[in-house]
């Protein structure tokens, strides 16, 4: 029971958010791929490119996320080997 009126709040919230049009900015309306940054134009006009800065430098940066893509995938391999 308690899931049914959990669905039926959640689906009445959406419904409520999309009809009165919460959340998006009026004069940029692109429908159901509003999240496509790269859609929106001068886009780069929006974002402040100095929002975020890292002293870590952009090849470690490539190399941690492949190093993590590897040991995931070796992980996964093993978790299946052991069906």
């Amino acid at each position: 029971m308690a899931t049914i009126i959990v669905v039926v709040a959640i689906l009445f919230t959406a419904i409520y958010i999309m009809a009165n049009r919460i959340g998006l900015v009026e004069g940029l309306d692109f429908g159901a791929g509003a999240y496509y940054y790269a859609d929106i134009p001068n886009f780069e006009k929006i974002l402040r490119m100095d929002t975020y800065s890292s002293g870590l430098p952009l090849w470690l940066a490539i190399v941690l996320f492949l190093a993590w893509g590897y040991l995931m995938y070796k992980l996964w391999v093993w978790i299946d080997s052991r069906k």
